[in-house]
């Protein structure tokens, strides 16, 4: 338990500049007007918009909160605090948001653009499924980069799990080929590719991704796949944008947001969920190993608007 309130203080402490951009407008807003009409709406809009929640969320959530204001018959601006984190985490709610990679042979594909923070995130969640007990390959199928390579290499030492990877320029799909090979033979829990992050050149992307699919389902067709793109928070709607191209070309489950301890963008996070219907499965609040951690849609609600699970305690 204590592992979890650490992390649930350090998403508190993470979103610190999304709240500060965010939630305090939101109070003055509450507090400042003595009855729930247009203008009222109106200022909450523009605060949500503001926040990179973007403008079809930031419509979802005020629509609700309208009906539910009407249901409820409530009159006190002040009583709607409660009401728009309910709207927003109904907003992020994709129901079961699954992690069933972990219990199953499984092939994880990483993809995102150079500098959002993949290779780190690769490495961290390799390390948090070694000390779980799993067994680990990476292979290092961002070959456009000597630098990918190195850094992902570096990160298998630190984690203490296998890396399978070729020089700078060789065909991401013999790496990926290799690495299966190895996974196959070494009785690997999971197999984490990390992989081309070119969004420019979409065709090239495209046909790399599936010359990668073709090999993991023939080589390993019992294999479960996740595809995950990791987005960098601080770019806002930049990362929305980014997410939309990727699921162009590759078969999505699921988004690493990283760098929101950085960034007044956090409100990105509901919006990638609420526009993409794909869910958030890890979010990255820091340097350390342990700050990049499950995505909880309630847990980043309660700690945007820092709501302790007990209040007054």
């Amino acid at each position: 338990m204590g592992e979890k309130k650490g992390f649930f203080g350090k998403l508190v402490a993470g979103l610190q500049k999304t709240r500060d951009s965010i939630v305090s407008g939101m109070d003055s807003i509450f507090s400042g007007f003595s009855a729930i009409d247009d203008d009222f709406y109106e200022e909450l809009e523009e605060i949500l918009i503001m926040g990179d929640l973007g403008i079809q969320t930031t419509m979802s959530i005020i629509e609700d909160l309208r009906k539910k204001v009407k249901e409820q018959g409530i009159k006190d601006p002040t009583e709607c605090k409660q009401l728009l984190m309910e709207s927003i985490m109904e907003q992020m709610d994709l129901g079961e948001n699954a992690y069933d990679y972990e219990n199953r042979q499984s092939v994880l594909l990483i993809i995102g653009v150079n500098g959002v923070g993949k290779t780190t995130s690769i490495g961290k969640l390799a390390g948090q499924l070694k000390d779980d007990g799993k067994k680990v390959i990476l292979a290092a199928a961002d070959t456009f980069r000597a630098a990918a390579i190195e850094q992902l290499t570096e990160w298998a030492h630190r984690a203490g799990v296998d890396i399978i990877a070729q020089q700078e320029g060789s065909d991401p799909a013999a790496v990926v080929y290799d690495a299966v090979a190895a996974a196959k033979s070494r009785h690997a829990d999971i197999l984490i590719c990390d992989t081309a992050g070119r969004l420019h050149n979409k065709k090239n992307l495209m046909e790399e991704l599936r010359k990668i699919n073709r090999i993991i389902d023939k080589e390993y067709p019992d294999a479960y796949r996740e595809t995950l793109v990791v987005l960098d928070g601080t770019t806002g709607q930049n990362a929305l944008a980014q997410a939309k191209q990727f699921m162009e070309v590759a078969d999505v489950t699921g988004i690493i947001l990283t760098k929101l301890d950085g960034t007044a963008k956090g409100g990105i996070a509901v919006a990638i969920q609420s526009e993409l219907g794909i869910p958030v499965k890890y979010i990255g609040v820091g340097e350390k190993i342990d700050d990049l951690q499950k995505f909880n849609a309630q847990e980043f609600v309660s700690a945007l608007f820092h709501v302790e699970e007990k209040e007054g305690a």
